[in-house]
């Protein structure tokens, strides 16, 4: 089909034109970035947004820079073994009975020895042993809670988080499914973290070795924590911004 309007006024744009031809015009809301680029005035508009975009940019790659964290990971293990006396013991923060005790100078809990471990080992921080030294008669018979408060309050002290941590118990007795979750809960309470990022496990070592004797209790566990990313990140040791 041909339209011809040549000689004709009254056209303000090509929709006019459209719709002198009968074509049905439907207008959206759109963006000012997509506006209509006819004259001077909107050229110099489209320089302003352009330069605010840029700005904006600029802003938040300073903002992202100055709170940018890295992520670390740490791993810890302990072992303990049995006396030949009976009474409860300490797992994973909680009080199990048991026919035998655990020999250690203090509670003697690997599962929460095996965490403070793995949490200062993430931020390079030295073990357990550094910090609560076996031959300091302080800590005979401490909770083994205070040392996970203090392992997690030194991450605290470096601006850092604990993302998740994950212990399991090596071991033929006591069952540990049955107070999975209650140890779940009371690491999780200690750390300061949700249940959530808290994972407990156990496995046997099938008959062999001092676990399959069922002479002790062995644990390892890993810790994932964020840290703010150091200033000097990727830069060669020695050397400074």
């Amino acid at each position: 089909m041909h339209y011809d309007f040549a000689g004709k006024g009254g056209f303000t744009d090509d929709c006019s034109l459209a719709e002198a031809a009968g074509f049905k015009i439907t207008m959206i809301n759109g963006a000012k970035q997509l506006m209509k680029l006819t004259d001077a005035d909107d050229f110099a508009m489209l320089s302003y947004l352009v330069a605010s975009e840029r700005a904006a940019q600029s802003h938040q790659h300073k903002t992202d820079n100055n709170s940018m964290t890295e992520t670390r990971f740490g791993t810890g293990f302990d072992v303990h073994k049995f006396s030949d006396e009976a009474g409860p013991i300490w797992l994973g923060g909680i009080k199990l009975d048991s026919d035998r005790q655990i020999l250690a100078h203090s509670d003697g809990d690997v599962g929460l020895h095996a965490l403070c471990d793995a949490i200062l080992g993430a931020i390079a921080d030295g073990d357990i042993g550094a910090h609560f030294p076996p031959s300091d008669p302080q800590w005979q018979n401490a909770d083994s809670t205070i040392f996970l408060d203090f392992a997690t309050k030194r991450v605290l002290a470096c601006g850092g988080r604990i993302t998740g941590l994950d212990l399991t118990f090596i071991c033929e007795m006591p069952k540990i499914g049955p107070h999975r979750d209650a140890m779940r809960h009371r690491i999780a309470e200690i750390c300061g973290i949700s249940i959530d990022r808290v994972s407990v496990k156990a496995t046997t070592s099938e008959g062999l070795g001092f676990t399959g004797r069922g002479e002790g209790i062995a644990a390892q566990a890993s810790a994932s924590i964020t840290l703010p990313a150091p200033s000097d990140q990727g830069l060669p040791a020695g050397t400074t911004k």
